[in-house]
């Protein structure tokens, strides 16, 4: 049955995120599907709708793209999407998508707005609740990115669990832009070992316990090296005390970011609460230990190839990592459990699980058996 399936493309305007990456990914996942005419697609033909600040980034989508006006922004996505739609099904990939499309599916990644909402502004949690709960009486299906989210979300009463399909995430991106080590001599290591970790202040991120654990004592021959835009004022501003053997980076490239993965000693991921969690797979997958908290999606996303360290336990954290880097031969122990463990989410997977869900919403046999009869 051929069907044109519109994906909202409002996640091309804005820099990205972890969220926006999930849109890219399946998008491209579903244009490599789409070029080689592969039958679990059941005829359907994909195409990125997009406003006009969109049009650059609408250059990395190799699913076809389509440019429509007027308006953009969150009045875009409101009104002129759903105006232009014409009945076809609308997939948005990125939490909220137009109230007042019926033929739609949104994925939801997380309850975060409810567990953490000290991490939003009051506008955004309001403007999230408003959205999410006319989203999950309209559209047909919901999708999300690990059980955990699934559960959150059904407990929070967003939507009932029945009607929310788990998608997880890929990660073999990571792989593909090669490393740009030169990011190493611009960086202040000066060959001292150094843990990873994502820059951010959102509560529940929860880098203040590394912060506290790399003010420790036997933290001094180590390094702990934030990546991404927060900078150090924002953490001082938050009342935060940085140590002086932490170093941001700033933003950088995919092929920097991977760099500093490979060469890390570990990923570290204290966060409270996470939706799924990609910086600890992507690293797990280079090879790169990751030490998590036991929180969230963490556990069922990195399973027994990560260490995990108590998210309220600076001392914790650093007696985990100064461990580590004790012991050479558990750290390459943990890097081929690790990889063993991403090895098994792909972007593929993850576009032939929204392809099954798509099936069955329109009563379609499930995509698997329509390929095994072919």
């Amino acid at each position: 049955m051929a069907q044109d399936i519109i994906i909202n493309g409002k996640f091309l305007r804005a820099s990205m995120t972890g969220v926006h990456r999930v849109a890219f990914e399946i998008c491209n996942a579903l244009a490599d599907m789409q070029a080689a005419d592969d039958p679990h697609l059941q005829g359907r033909h994909f195409e990125v709708w997009h406003s006009a600040d969109g049009r650059e980034a609408a250059r990395d989508i190799r699913l076809p793209t389509r440019e429509i006006g007027p308006l953009d922004s969150i009045p875009w996505e409101q009104m002129t999407l759903p105006m232009k739609q014409d009945g076809r099904l609308l997939l948005s990939l990125c939490n909220i998508g137009p109230m007042l499309s019926a033929n739609a599916v949104t994925m939801i990644h997380d309850a975060q707005v409810t567990l953490s909402p000290k991490s939003y502004s009051l506008p955004f949690r309001l403007w999230y609740h408003l959205v999410q709960g006319v989203l999950t009486r309209r559209n047909r299906a919901l999708l999300t990115v690990s059980d955990y989210s699934r559960e959150q979300i059904s407990k929070a009463g967003i939507a009932p669990a029945e009607r929310i399909h788990t998608i997880h995430n890929g990660v073999d991106h990571v792989t593909r832009k090669p490393a740009d080590r030169a990011i190493l001599s611009r960086l202040p290591l000066g060959g001292t070992p150094f843990a990873l970790a994502l820059s951010t202040t959102q509560e529940h991120k929860n880098i203040g316990v590394l912060l506290q654990a790399f003010a420790r004592p036997e933290m001094a021959a180590m390094k702990l090296v934030l990546f991404g835009s927060t900078g150090k004022q924002a953490f001082l501003d938050a009342g935060h005390t940085v140590p002086d053997n932490v170093i941001f980076t700033g933003r950088i490239s995919d092929g920097e970011l991977r760099a500093l993965m490979e060469e890390a000693l570990a990923l570290a991921f204290p966060s409270t609460t996470e939706g799924f969690g990609l910086p600890p797979l992507e690293a797990m997958l280079l090879g790169t230990p990751a030490v998590c908290a036991p929180c969230g999606a963490l556990p069922e996303v990195c399973g027994d190839a990560a260490l995990y360290a108590d998210p309220h336990s600076a001392k914790e954290w650093a007696d985990t990592l100064a461990s580590l880097a004790a012991d050479p031969a558990r750290v390459a122990a943990l890097g081929t459990a690790g990889k063993l463990q991403a090895q098994g989410f792909t972007w593929r997977n993850a576009a032939l699980q929204v392809l099954e869900v798509l099936d069955n919403i329109e009563g379609i046999r499930p995509h698997q058996q329509q390929a095994q009869a072919a």
